[in-house]
């Protein structure tokens, strides 16, 4: 392949983020190996090389890594068996930021306890059940409502607000089936009365850290459906987030760029999870940023300079989900959302649908939030997902 550089990376995990930083890792001239459970990912449509296996499966994983030796294992999901990639790292191998970030963040328990206990960081009070025996006792602990996650899941699954004792066993249900790799360990949380919740994509890099402004964004059933940025935030909030996220992101270490999710309360700020990857919130910075998230993680794995990052407009972002499981289907209405000023759209070529699946997403820059997030919301009502 001529002019790519002798750089390598592999994604592990081939969704629409993984998609974004293989094109923008192709643009610096690099080698991209696509890999996921099932065919036809969308960075498998974009990327060099392909592989499909069950990367839980830690020797199968370990075999195609030291089949294809790329320089930088970059993990875009959780679903991965970060064992072997602690060991793969300790043998010379290079995962983005770390094994230890990759291991400790895939594990809702690892990262709080992390924050928590280890760094002092303000979070939800919580506790953790193995049983639905003990998540009754763990539920009665921390009161109701309260807010019920797998230890293992990606956008929200499996997570539910429990808001009486009556409805334990619902989200305990909930739970078994929306986790990963069959674990059956959850975390039960206070449920925090805030006033609005942002991503903090920070990055480290040979330029030190940086962050991005902050996001704002709306989750539903623990899955986004809007972002926007900049979040309207006191100096004084940005300053104590940006404490935060330094904190943690430290502690990571390694180079790239992480998605920091935090809660704005009338007591300050809480933190709630951390992501060490772009975020999809973060899909906004695509009309926002001169730089999107995913050219900053890409620069920073390189250990590229990262200069002071420009937010250049005002932006927001509206996803297109579908509710039904096809095969077949066809996203439309596109040319119509097209019609609104300054708009994007991102269609991400999934193979099939799921109920809940993110199709697509809009996105649009303008003058201010305000006027973003309404036309994000009138572009994204002209398209819907029609199945075959």
């Amino acid at each position: 392949m001529s002019g790519l550089q002798s750089k390598t990376i592999m994604m592990l995990g081939s969704g629409e983020l993984g998609k974004e930083v293989v094109l923008e890792a192709q643009r610096l001239g690099v080698k991209t190996i696509a890999v996921d459970r099932y065919e036809n990912a969308p960075a498998m449509q974009v990327a060099h090389s392909s592989h499909v296996i069950n990367m839980l499966d830690g020797p199968a994983l370990r075999a195609l890594i030291e089949q294809e030796k790329p320089d930088y294992i970059i993990p875009e999901i959780e679903a991965i068996a970060t064992e072997t990639l602690i060991e793969l790292e300790k043998e010379g191998f290079n995962v983005v930021p770390t094994a230890k970030a990759t291991n400790l963040t895939m594990d809702r328990e690892g990262i709080r306890r992390l924050a928590s206990e280890t760094l002092g960081l303000p979070t939800a009070k919580y506790e953790f059940a193995d049983t639905l025996e003990e998540l009754k006792e763990a539920v009665q602990k921390i009161g109701t409502p309260c807010v019920v996650k797998p230890i293992m899941s990606s956008s929200g699954k499996g997570q539910s607000v429990c808001r009486s004792f009556d409805e334990v066993e619902l989200s305990w249900n909930a739970a078994m089936e929306g986790g990963r790799a069959k674990k059956t360990r959850v975390i039960v949380e206070e449920f925090i009365a805030f006033e609005s919740e942002i991503t903090l994509l920070t990055v480290r890099s040979v330029s030190g850290t940086s962050y991005c402004a902050p996001i704002g964004h709306i989750q539903q059933d623990g899955d986004y459906i809007e972002s926007w940025q900049p979040h309207n935030m006191t100096e004084a909030h940005i300053a104590e987030a940006e404490d935060i996220a330094k904190k943690i992101t430290d502690s990571l270490g390694g180079y790239g760029l992480f998605g920091v999710e935090l809660f704005i309360t009338s007591d300050g700020i809480y933190f709630s999870e951390v992501s060490p990857r772009p975020h999809d919130t973060g899909m906004v910075t695509m009309v926002t940023q001169d730089l999107s998230e995913f050219a900053i993680h890409i620069r920073a794995i390189l250990g590229y300079p990262i200069p002071a990052i420009r937010l250049f407009s005002p932006g927001a972002s509206r996803t297109v989900k579908a509710w039904e499981e096809h095969s077949s289907y066809t996203v439309s209405g596109v040319e119509k959302a097209l019609e609104t000023p300054d708009t994007q759209v991102r269609v991400f070529g999934k193979p099939e649908t799921k109920a809940g699946r993110r199709m697509a997403v809009v996105l649009n820059a303008a003058d201010k939030v305000e006027k973003a997030r309404q036309r994000a919301e009138e572009a994204v009502s002209a398209i819907s997902v029609e199945y075959n």
